[in-house]
């Protein structure tokens, strides 16, 4: 086989996680999460853990780089490509395949396009010039420094535009450092959807999630001693769950704003593959309409040729 890794993307409410497994348990494989808020421990609702996907005929195939922090704490890409290295080797050395599986796009070319990356510390004389400027200003400070600015979660609350400054110019100031990444050959497969057909599953999702108790997933974070600020950081669900639980929205605002966000997010991250591929990065795109087995069989042809 000429492939060493199996890489499967796609935006959200895809059944990235549900084709992985079921792929990884035809091959001996085992899946590396490449999602930027699953690796936080009580964030499953609102960050898509659907568990239950791991379980191929009744076994669970062993997953990786999920719930492996607290909320609160800042992962991020340096983190998870130092993560993924180590969890790619080990899972070499156990003679199995490794299948990475996620969403976020910078997280899946750190590895795939083998990012140079350095740790960025705090900066705490920077981020006293930055205080009190607006969420405004601070994205036009951004976007002077990075005229492309592709990941506008960057920019989505206050505290991101704050360190997505930070990271910028310790990287102008810093040479930065070969990673140790192993040599990798991914077949990248992407799930695709017709936009409609992508709406229709976020929002089936959504109120899924709702009616499972995501808001009391929120509220517990909460109640553990986590600040409003510090969930609203982590965007999307937990940014309005969390308005609303404060009382600056009503449930139908919070409902109606999360489903417009969400929306906007898939169409992000389809964006971000399309550049991926621009950027030389090579994706199969799978029709997500077809039986599972299907879809399956139509991988490991792929990989075996």
């Amino acid at each position: 086989m000429k492939y060493n890794l199996l890489t499967i993307l796609g935006p959200t409410a895809t059944g990235k996680t549900g084709l992985a497994a079921h792929v990884a348990s035809k091959i001996d494989g085992e899946i590396i999460s490449a999602d930027s808020r699953q690796v936080y421990r009580g964030m499953d609702l609102g960050t898509g853990k659907d568990y239950e996907d791991y379980f191929v005929n009744g076994v669970e195939v062993p997953s990786h780089l999920v719930d492996i922090e607290d909320a609160g704490v800042h992962y991020n890409v340096y983190r998870f490509q130092t993560d993924f290295i180590y969890v790619f080797q080990q899972i070499q050395h156990r003679k199995n395949f490794p299948v990475l599986c996620g969403g976020s796009g910078l997280y899946l070319e750190a590895v795939l396009r083998n990012y140079r990356l350095i740790e960025v510390p705090p900066n705490k004389e920077l981020r006293n010039e930055l205080k009190g400027k607006s969420l405004e200003e601070l994205t036009e400070i951004l976007k002077a420094m990075k005229p492309k600015l592709h990941n506008h979660s960057d920019v989505e609350t206050y505290r991101r535009a704050i360190r997505a400054i930070e990271i910028e110019k310790y990287y102008a100031e810093h040479q930065q450092e070969d990673s140790e990444m192993p040599e990798i050959e991914s077949l990248n497969i992407g799930i695709d959807f017709d936009r409609e057909m992508r709406r229709q599953r976020i929002t089936k999702r959504l109120k899924q999630r709702l009616e499972e108790g995501m808001l009391d997933e929120v509220q517990r974070l909460l109640d553990s001693g986590l600040t409003p600020e510090q969930l609203i950081y982590y965007g999307l669900e937990y940014k309005f769950l969390t308005l609303h639980l404060i009382g600056e929205l009503s449930y139908d605002e919070m409902f109606s704003k999360l489903e417009i966000a969400i929306h906007q997010f898939a169409k992000r991250q389809m964006t971000w593959f399309r550049g991926m591929e621009k950027r030389g990065t090579k994706i199969h795109w799978v029709n997500g309409h077809l039986p599972m087995e299907e879809k399956v069989d139509e991988i490991i042809c792929l990989l075996n040729e």
